[in-house]
Parts: C-alpha cells; structure tokens; sequence
C-alpha cells in the first residue's frame, strides 16, 4: 500500500529560513540580492534553473561576511537562503527585488522607522503587516492566508493561549475548519475536549489517514513495514521504522500483560530522535531520563494504553498517539517560525503565555473581524506591491473614528482623537514594560544577563531575551532597562532608548543601525540640575575602543550640548574592558574644548564623561545605589585631580565596590591594555 503524505496544517515560511536577526538578516539580504545583479557579470542573468548563477551568489554572501561555512549543495543553499524572502513577495522567484522589497530597503537604508500610519506602528512593521494580509499558502489542494486566520481568531476568542497557537490554530486551512477552530477552543476552555482529541479529529477526517488505520487494523501481522506503511511520513517511509520497537514494548506491557516489557519501553523511545521526548512525557510524564532508568515503573503515568483490552483497541491507540505525538512535533518546530513572521508587523503581542492584539490593532481588526474571512482562502495579486490597506481589500481602509470608539469603551475615557489617546496608550505600553521587568528583568537576571555578556555566551543571552536583536544591541537594550531601575522607574525611557523595540517591547537590531546613545533625561532635584545622561554602550574589545569610541563619544556628548546648551549633561560610557587610553581620553577632555566644525566661535569648556566596565554596572546592582548616589560618585570623581588609571580606579571602581567589601577585596578593577 502507498499512502501518501498530504499537508494538514500551514506555516509561514520553511524551516530553512528560521534565522536569528530576522529583521536585519532581511533587510541586509535585500542590499545583497540589489548589489549582486548590479555586478557585471551577473547582468541579464537568470536565477531559476541556473545552478551557476545560484552558486555564485552562495559564494557572494559568503565573501561579504553574511554566511560561514561551506555548504555542501551551494545552490540549494543559495535557494534556502533567500525562499523566506519570496514567500514574504519582498523578491520575486528570480530573485530581484519587488517593488514593496525596494521600499522596504530604503527605509532601513535611511534608518527611518518613525510611525507614519494610522495603526501606530513603526514603518517597516506596516510593511511587514500589508505583506502578511497578503501571504497565502497552499495547504494539500486548499489555500490558506495564515495571518488574516490568525488575527480572525485572535479577535473571535480574545486571544490565543501558546498551545492553541502551537497545536490548533495552524489546523485551519479553510472556512469550515476555521469555524471548527472557534468552536474547538471554546469546548476545549470549557474542558469538554482536548488538544490531543481536536488534533486526532483533524487527522481522521483526512482520506489518507481513514485509509491507514483501516489497513493497519485489518493487517494480520505488524511488521516494521506496515508500522511504515502506516507512518505516512512526509520525507521516507524508512522514518517510520523506527516506530516498531515502541509498538512491540507497549504490545507486550499494555495488552500483553509482561510487566517486565516496561525496561524495553525507554530504549524503544531512545531511538525515536525526534519524537522521543513526547512519547517520554506521554508515558512517564515529567519525569526526567535518569530516574526512568532507575525505576521505570514507578514512573509510569495513567495514559489511554491503560485501558487496551483487545487488539483492535491496542492497534487504534497506538496509531492515534503515533499521529498526534509526530503532528505535534511538527507543529512545535513551526511554532518558533509563525512567530517570528508574525512579530514583524508589531501588532501581535506573545507574552505570558498569551498571543494577543495591542490595542490599536485590536479595536482596528474587532469590527471587521467576520469580513476576513471573505479573503483568508485565496491568493492576493498585489503581493508584490507596495500598496494601501484597502487597495488588498476595501473594508481594511482604517477607520480613525471606530478605532477611537473601541478605546473610549475599553478605557472608559470620551477622547476626540487618536492624537488625545497617546497617552493612554503610553501609559499601558509602560504597563506593560514594568510587569516585563519584574518577570524578565529583576536585579538577579540582569546580573546573569551581565556575566553572560562579559564571557560573550551569545546563545544563552539571545535565549533568555530574544534571537531578533544582536549581542551589542542587546547590552544597550539592558544597561537601559538597569538605568531605568537605577531611576527608580522615573523618566520615559521608551523614548531615551534609541534602539527599536517590537511589540512585546524587546529589542530588534536593524541593518543600518541606529543611534549608539541612550538620552535619559532628569529634571532639577534637590540633588543634581536639570540635565542629560549619554548612555553610551560597546562590546568592542580594548584595542578596537580606540578607533571606535574614542572620537565617536566625545562628539556624541559635545554636539548635544552645543545643541541643548546644557552644561550639565554629561555622559557614562560602559563597557566590557576598558582600554587604558580610552579612559585616558575621556579624562582628558575635562580639560578641552569642543567646537562646532560649522562655526569656530560656538564651543564648550570640557566635557564629563565617566567610564565603567560591566563589573561596575554589576556592583551598581549588588549595592543597590540609585541615581542620585551615582550622580553625586560620578560629580567627585569628575572634580579629582588624579591621573588616569588612578582616578578610574580609587573614584570610580573602587567607590562602586561598596563599604561592605573588606579592604584585602578592593583591589583594581582595571584591566590594563594587552601589549
């Protein structure tokens, strides 16, 4: 029998395209595609059916910096490279920009993501949101828009849970299945199903399926084939095989009655590479590995097996839990992919456990919701053009007055605006970031944030904050969540942060760049003046300081006095190591003076800047010390008269190591320059 595997569920984009720095991988991939055919030898050339061509943009991405390696099938990987890019309509399948690709490249190329539509959101996420209205998919003979499904349900059930998100959502790949999904997550809220039995019920709705099962009942004998044949694995069916040592040992233990067949239970689960963990779970619950190894009896769990007293129920069983555990595999590895297509519109919120709208976008989709679906199960010709909301379907023109409407009823509030809203609206974004920072961001998380970025274990930081953002950038994004602690939570620093930050309001690192400063701004106390504090953050190691910071900092700080005319602002320069000449630089300039380069007569006498390794910013926290104590370390150690590598030392680093230290552990913190 060849049973033939069929898709049942959609995804955004492919597996090959799960990359880290989505945005900026995108963004940066666009320049390399339009600086690729602009080379000469690569004029008129075509890219489909064209290894040669595909192989020398693989070795092109390689020679700027973009990949590392060297892949074995360089046109496939060439193709992997850039298929998410094609899905998204941003290339065409020749793999030359798309008029909404062009677009989307000169805003990062311009560096200009300021808000510029009626949702709120930064311009490349508008983009992002037009092409993902747009993006269809074909799932077996149906066609599905992933996103319009999304939003449809997100707004009819008030919100996903992540595994509604994870296991269900992608299971709707027409009008009725979608309909189904509505009713599924209301029983399954009401504990009236499962996700285990709304997942079989798809699966057995499904010819291919129906089919399987029947043969694999009326079989006389179960074999290795017929465990493949049954498996209907998408890639081989030699996949499958690996399924029939864990038939055998729960034949034997559940409906054979050996109790001794439990010890082969966990090698036959061992050899199930990737489904092997939810089997695991399935059977022995949470239980870890080692303490199943010991006693695996004792560590079984009540499961569906329980109950086989016959061979047909057995057989019924074990090929439901095979499907449902190998779909949900699946569907968990698309998960991390769906999300991270849909975060670039930046209206769809993934925390606590929750998928949800923001609030503009919330009361902009809520009174078109029933009307999505008239355009979710069809292809969109426009999804290669940079168009309008209503040009891809004319009830999503914005409508500022309805949008207003639903806030005035969800806050209770009688605004004339969505200009008057801003403040609401900022107010619940600063909600939302104070209850980031208690989860996220207590004193001890960002002390491990901290000694991981010192020992640079890149993957755990991206783990632990996010994979769309870079390591540089994600030290700024901390030292201005630890800034804004040390404040006591005063000041907006979501507008000091110069970084961009999606919905969920992490980082995300962009291809140009942005600015390197943070611009806290404090207003006069009893402590210190009105004035401005330059955060300046790098990971370049001590050499590198001198090149990159060095002129960078000074000028930052000096053209913003000259600009604000406030010489009190001053500027804290953090960093990993610090080089003795950087700080030797630094200090130098309290003695200098900045002029403006268009206008000789208009400069400043010197300039404060306070340099500190991570290990102050660490001793900051351990101590406890709140802004006005800093200001006043960073006000004396400003007025000292002491030379460089002394003054960082007995003023700075030693002061932040706090009294509670004994004298034999105040030692210097310094790092002296590698000769």
């Amino acid at each position: 029998m060849n049973l033939q595997y069929k898709s049942f569920y959609w995804s955004l984009g492919t597996t090959s395209f799960r990359t880290k720095n989505f945005n900026k991988k995108i963004e940066q991939q666009l320049a390399l595609l339009r600086d690729f055919w602009l080379l000469k030898e690569n004029v008129g050339k075509n890219w489909n059916g064209n290894d040669e061509i595909q192989t020398a943009y693989y070795d092109f991405l390689h020679e700027v910096g973009f990949i590392y390696g060297n892949a074995n099938n360089k046109p496939k990987d060439a193709r992997e490279k850039t298929s998410g890019l094609v899905s998204l309509g941003l290339i065409d399948d020749n793999r030359r920009l798309t008029e909404v690709g062009k677009q989307l490249l000169n805003i990062s190329e311009r560096n200009d993501f300021s808000v510029d539509n009626p949702l709120g959101i930064p311009a490349d996420s508008f983009i992002y949101l037009k092409q993902l209205l747009k993006t269809s998919v074909k799932v077996d003979t149906e066609r599905v828009r992933p996103f319009i499904v999304t939003i449809y349900l997100i707004t009819k059930l008030g919100g996903l849970s992540h595994e509604e998100f994870t296991y269900i959502l992608p299971l709707s790949i027409d009008r009725r299945s979608t309909l189904d999904t509505v009713e599924n997550i209301k029983a399954l809220r009401n504990n009236a199903t499962s996700i285990d039995e709304i997942m079989l019920a798809r699966l057995m709705a499904r010819d291919n399926y129906k089919i399987a099962l029947k043969y694999f009942l009326k079989v006389p004998i179960v074999t290795a084939d017929v465990i493949a044949t049954v498996g209907i694995n998408r890639k081989s069916r030699q996949y499958d095989k690996a399924y029939f040592p864990i038939y055998t040992a729960l034949h034997k233990f559940y409906f054979g009655k050996e109790t001794s067949a439990v010890d082969e239970i966990v090698p036959a689960i061992k050899r199930l590479t990737n489904t092997g963990k939810l089997w695991q779970r399935y059977i022995f619950g949470n239980n870890d590995l080692a303490k199943i190894k010991r006693n695996p009896s004792e560590c079984l769990q009540p499961n569906n097996f329980d109950d086989a007293d016959t061979e047909e129920k057995f057989r019924r069983l074990f090929f439901a839990t095979m499907h449902v555990i190998k779909a949900k595999r699946s569907l968990e590895d698309y998960f991390d992919l769906n999300r991270r297509y849909m975060k670039t519109s930046d209206i769809i919120l993934f925390s606590d456990e929750k998928v949800s709208l923001d609030i503009v976008p919330r009361h902009y989709f809520a009174p078109i919701c029933d009307r999505l679906l008239d355009i979710a199960f069809d292809n969109s010709a426009l999804l290669q053009e940079n168009c309008r909301l209503e040009d891809i379907a004319a009830f999503l023109r914005p409508n500022e007055n309805v949008i207003l409407d639903g806030i005035n009823q969800e806050f209770a509030l009688n605004l004339n605006s969505l200009k008057d809203a801003s403040e609401i609206l900022d107010r619940q974004r600063y909600i939302r970031l104070n209850h980031l920072i208690d989860s996220k961001f207590t004193d001890e998380q960002i002390l491990n944030l901290l000694t991981l970025i010192s020992d640079r274990a890149d993957d755990e930081i991206q783990k632990l904050v996010t994979d769309n953002a870079d390591i540089p950038t994600i030290f700024e994004y901390v030292l201005g969540i630890l800034w804004y602690k040390i404040s006591d939570r005063q000041g907006k620093i979501l507008d000091y942060m110069k970084l961009s930050l999606d919905v969920d309001l992490l980082p995300k690192t962009h291809a140009a760049g942005g600015e390197a400063d943070i611009v806290y701004e404090y207003p006069k106390s009893a402590v210190y003046p009105a004035h401005s504090l330059l955060l300046e953050a790098t990971l370049s190691d001590r050499t590198n300081q001198r090149r990159m910071e060095m002129e960078p900092v000074s000028r930052h700080l000096g053209n913003h006095i000259l600009r604000t005319r406030n010489l009190n602002s001053y500027c804290v320069f953090a960093t990993n190591e610090l080089n003795i000449n950087v700080v030797s630089d630094f200090r130098g300039r309290k003695n200098q003076r900045y002029y403006d380069t268009n206008n000789d007569n208009n400069f400043i006498e010197g300039m404060k800047i306070i340099p500190l390794q991570i290990e102050d910013l660490k001793n900051i926290i351990k101590n406890q010390l709140r802004y006005e104590k800093l200001y006043k370390i960073f006000e004396a150690a400003f007025q000292s008269e002491l030379a460089p590598r002394e003054w960082r030392n007995v003023c700075i680093a030693q002061i932040l190591v706090g009294p509670f230290v004994g004298p034999q552990q105040k030692k210097s913190l310094f790092l002296p320059e590698k000769m």
